[in-house]
């Protein structure tokens, strides 16, 4: 395999907090990468400076080749590059098949936003492509603000998808799950990475981070505290007490 994202020495300072402090790692092709820690580690920093949503003070993020440091978000998903958030990102007021055809007119270069909904023929063939592959027929129709909260994250992934990216960015997505949600949301990422998809993801569910990562990359006060394959980074001494002895007198 190939690195697909190439982060090096990524750092991001707010004020006198530095949230982010030179973290460099290599998701691979097609695999799945796990980004974990303690509450205040800087996971979700980091990622924010990944997906542009903020300019690093230093350092660089490499894409497939090119070099996207502080691209604006919609750089990156023209690059590839997409991302669902922790808070759930949708229209609520809006159908589910109406949120996913406006995440869709990517695949028309945006050129259908101002046309009528008929002429949209790309974007609506993706629309049905995605309401079939996440199981969403009986809620088509149904406001998105409706659904239920495993519904509501399962249509934010297939939002952000919905632009065929080659990387997904995942932040926390079976926050606040059941576990039978939590359960179809595994299946649901595994079966994304076997089609090819390289996936990046912050979780908080050890359990679910080790039985589902190809690698994983631990953070702890801004840094990064260890990497590697999930057997390797549980046993690591430094990673049991920064994370998983938290975990367990929790």
């Amino acid at each position: 395999m190939s690195a697909i994202l190439e982060v090096r020495d990524l750092t991001v300072r707010f004020g006198s907090l530095i949230a982010v402090n030179g973290v460099s790692f290599d998701a691979q092709r097609g695999s799945i990468t796990a980004v974990i820690g303690p509450n205040g580690a800087g996971k979700s920093s980091l990622f924010n400076l990944i997906s542009g949503a903020i300019r690093p003070s230093a350092g660089s993020v490499h894409f497939d080749g090119a070099e996207l440091t502080g691209a604006r978000p919609d750089r990156m998903l023209a690059a590839g590059l997409a991302r669902s958030f922790q808070i759930t990102n949708l229209f609520f007021e809006l159908p589910v098949r109406e949120n996913l055809r406006l995440a869709a007119q990517f695949v028309e270069g945006g050129r259908g936003l101002l046309r009528g909904v008929a002429h949209s023929r790309a974007a609506l063939a993706r629309v049905d492509e995605l309401i079939e592959r996440f199981a969403l027929q009986a809620k088509a129709g149904e406001l998105a603000g409706f659904l239920s909260h495993g519904e509501q994250r399962r249509l934010e992934i297939a939002m952000a998808l919905a632009a065929r990216p080659r990387m997904l960015l995942l932040d926390e997505p079976t926050q606040g799950m059941s576990h039978a949600d939590t359960h179809d949301t595994e299946t649901l990422i595994r079966g994304l990475a076997a089609e090819g998809l390289s996936i990046l993801l912050i979780e908080h569910d050890v359990e679910l981070v080790m039985n589902l990562s190809d690698h994983v990359v631990v953070m702890h006060q801004g840094q990064r505290l260890a990497e590697g394959p999930p057997q390797q980074v549980r046993s690591d001494p430094a990673v049991q007490s920064a994370y998983f002895g938290e975990a367990a007198h929790a």
